[in-house]
Formats: C-alpha cells, structure tokens, sequence
C-alpha cells in the first residue's frame, strides 16, 4: 500500500512568536548541510524499506518555511525522491510556503517540477495581530502570494488562518473569513491558537502584558467558521479544515485514518509497520547520524494493538463523518464497540459522540470540547 512522505524544512527567516515547531535562523552552511543530510536520509530509507513502502501517494514538505529556500533547492528535494522512490502518478505534493518568501517566478519552478498543491500561512489579514505574532508578511504580500500562485498555475490553494489570537475580535475574525473567500482558495486551515508554555507569546500571556483570548470569544470564532464557511460552499471535514469538494488534503487523511507515513528531515515522524519514531531535532546531529549510515532517529516505540486501535480510535474522530465501524473491523478484526463499548456509551450519555450509519462520530455538542473525548481513548 502506497504511504505518505513528510519533508521537515527547519528554517525560517524569523520564528513566529507562537511557534513550537523545530525551526532554525536561515543560515545558508546550515541549509547546505541540511540539504546533503536529507538527500543522504532518502537514499538510506531507498535501500531499508520494503518494496511496499517506497510508493508514494502524496508528499507534504513543511516547517519551518520551506519556501525561505531556493526554489531549485527544493527542485532538487523532490528530484531525489523520485530517484529512490517511486511517485504514484497524480501523486498530491504540497508545500507550505510564507506569502513574504515566494515570487511569480519561484512559484512557477516549483509548479514547473511537480509541486501541485500550495499551503499559504496568512493566518490573519490585520496588520496588527501580523505583528503581534511576529509574521514577516502583511496584507498585500498575503493577497499578492494568491494571485502569483494562480498565474503560476496552482489550482489547488490552501490558507492557513488562526483565531482566538489575544485581543483579536470577533468582527475581525469574521472580516478575515470574508476577506480570504474573496481569494477563493479551495482549501482552507483554520486553527484555534495553542499557547504553547515554550514561545514567546505564551510568555508574554503569562506575565500579563497580553490577554488571552476568552474560551467563550474563542468558541464564537470556531462556530462562526464553521456556518459562514458552509454557506461559501466549503465542506467542513475534519475538526479544523474545510474544502471544496474534492479538494480535501489527502496527505492529512493518511494521518487521520491512521495510515503509514515517512517523515524525513530533523524532528520529522514516521509511522510504518505499526512503529513511530522521531528523528532528532538537531541538524549538526541528524546530519552526522545521516553521514555514518546510521537512521537519525531519537526514539522509536512499537505500538501495541491495544494502542494501534486506540489511535485509529481518536484520529478517526477527527473526521466530521467519524470513524467507520466497518474499517475498523477489517483492520483489527475486532468490533469497535467491542473493544471500546464502556467508553463509547459513557461518551453517548454526555451527548458528545453518536453512533449512525456505520460511523462513530462527534456530535455537535461534542466537538468543541473533541480533546476531551479524544481523551476517553487514550
């Protein structure tokens, strides 16, 4: 069966203040020492992996900010790949890109190569809150990104936004979702903000010197997303993206139906042959392992079937149609009722999951509070 293949690009021009993700200063020794680590770790995973698992259903190069490298850079990623891989014909490959690090004519090379999928970060269209959380773009740049994306011929366009940001209003939020309509991406990201307790805006949250965005606010971000998004057209999938039809991200459905993956790249994960494991997240380290033929790997846990079924469990639920009891049974040989009966009826007297039409999913009342549910499978 075909698997999806995760990229981790850990640079950025600057580190946005909410990040948590492994991501460094752009430093060009740095990047040539990552690139030729990244084409050794391909080669490496070419000659370990079964047959089965070199064919590559969709690829998702992310970050960091892959676009803050060169575009023949990134060429050059994917033409390594396709060496040592084979790349199932129309294959999804994605890239996420910051609208301050790209121009028509980078975008164009990477179309050019096979990227044929876009993953823009505008997050927010007010400067302010821009600045607040420390992206390197604005307004126009975010509308400009759009517009050289589909000269260069991508008609397959997501945008990340966020809400619940401190002192981001409702109306704002609501002005944000108008506005990226009018762009017409046909996918869209949109994420309540997790303070993380290591990054700066978490920080800054704590001492006081912002406020955090009131659970109820956030919670009438969430749901007028979810209504004005529909009405656009937009179907709402899985708990925080929505999409035309057609146009669902099916390198995150590999993750949310719990299938197999190959992440490369410092800090990148990998579920194959029921195991998980995480590379180190250090480039000097991950580049010296890759060098010695060794996998840079920082830990790997081999999964029980007890935590296999539970995580195909929660992940499933991330889908608004739920997890199907058919699948499940296929896959474990056992009832999802059988194995998680208690849980599921204790769910269900809450109101926060339903069982129709073959599918255990989230009821409305349950999906602002999916953590918690998710929690009942852990």
């Amino acid at each position: 069966m075909a698997i999806g293949l995760y990229i981790h690009v850990p640079f950025c021009i600057r580190k946005c203040l909410y990040c948590d993700f492994t991501s460094y200063l752009l430093k060009q020794e740095q990047v040539a020492l990552y690139i030729k680590a990244l084409k050794g770790e391909i080669i490496l995973y070419g000659q370990l992996l079964a047959p089965e698992h070199k064919t590559i259903a969709s690829i998702f190069v992310g970050g960091g900010t892959p676009t803050c490298l060169m575009s023949r850079q990134l060429a050059d990623i994917l033409d390594q790949v396709a060496r040592y891989f084979t790349i199932q014909p129309g294959a999804e490959i994605t890239t996420e890109a910051n609208p301050g690090t790209i121009s028509l004519n980078s975008l164009k090379e990477l179309k050019r190569v096979g990227f044929n999928r876009l993953s823009l970060g505008v997050q927010s269209t007010h400067q302010e809150l821009l600045n607040l959380i420390g992206r390197i773009h604005n307004l126009d740049q975010a509308r400009q990104a759009v517009d050289f994306a589909r000269q260069a011929g991508f008609n397959n366009l997501n945008l990340d936004l966020i809400f619940g940001l401190p002192r981001q209003t409702a109306a704002q939020w609501r002005q944000s979702l108008s506005q990226v309509l009018a762009w017409q991406p046909e996918h869209l990201s949109c994420y309540g903000l997790q303070l993380e307790e290591s990054t700066p805006l978490a920080r800054a949250v704590e001492r006081g010197d912002l406020p955090a965005c009131p659970e109820e606010l956030e919670l009438a971000m969430y749901l007028t997303t979810i209504e004005v998004l529909a009405e656009a057209g937009y179907r709402h999938y899985e708990i925080s993206n929505f999409a035309k039809p057609g146009y669902e991200c099916r390198h995150n459905l590999i993750y949310w139906h719990n299938q197999q993956y190959l992440g490369l790249g410092p800090a990148a994960h990998s579920y194959i042959n029921n195991a998980r494991w995480a590379n180190v997240d250090h480039i000097d380290k991950y580049a010296r392992l890759v060098a010695q033929g060794v996998q840079p790997v920082e830990e790997c846990h081999r999964l029980t079937p007890m935590e296999q079924m539970e995580e195909t469990a929660f992940l499933g639920l991330r889908l608004m149609k739920g997890l199907e009891l058919k699948s499940f049974a296929q896959r474990f040989g056992r009832e999802l009722t059988e194995v998680f009966g208690d849980r599921i009826k204790d769910l269900q007297a809450q109101g926060l999951v339903e069982l129709k039409d073959g599918f255990l999913r989230l009821t409305k009342k349950g999906l602002p509070v999916a953590n918690r549910v998710f929690a009942a499978f852990v």
